[in-house]
């Protein structure tokens, strides 16, 4: 990528539910220079602890061993950000992604936050497998004026 609306940043780290906070604040860091609005920047944040609280809590199941893989690039009018585990897939993605579905009941947990990844972010793609890991890639347009002046 050399355009000059390009850029990208990655990170990895334990599948600890306290990183889950390190995520986001990254991530929010990484983009905080585009002109987001604060329900923008709010929307992305609760999007990336959905999707680490997913791989800590359903893909290694509290595995702290484990590691979270995010990635964040802004590149033309959108920002694009995966986030990706090596852990026990998802069995049935059809109904993952269901409203308040959980393999996790007994946490109380209120689903596995696809509706509010595909509510806040314009594009929401999913590759899982049993046994595979499952990579979440999710992409927000952002008006022109707010990449790179």
């Amino acid at each position: 990528m050399t355009n000059k609306g390009s850029n990208y940043m990655e990170l990895s780290f334990s599948a600890r539910s306290e990183n889950e906070a390190f995520a986001r604040v990254a991530v929010a860091s990484f983009i905080s220079h585009l002109d987001l609005t604060v329900e923008e920047m709010e929307e992305i944040k609760t999007v990336v602890s959905e999707a680490v609280t997913n791989a800590i809590i359903h893909g290694y199941e509290q595995d702290p061993e484990q590691m979270v893989y995010v990635s964040t690039r802004i590149e033309g009018e959108q920002i694009e950000i995966v986030v990706e585990d090596k852990g026990v897939g998802i069995e049935n993605l059809d109904e993952a992604r269901q409203p308040l579905f959980t393999t996790k009941p007994e946490l109380e947990r209120s689903g596995m936050g696809f509706t509010i990844m595909e509510n806040f972010m314009d594009s929401v793609e999913v590759t899982t497998g049993t046994g595979q890991g499952t990579r979440i890639r999710m992409i927000k347009k952002v008006s022109p004026n707010k990449i790179y002046s």
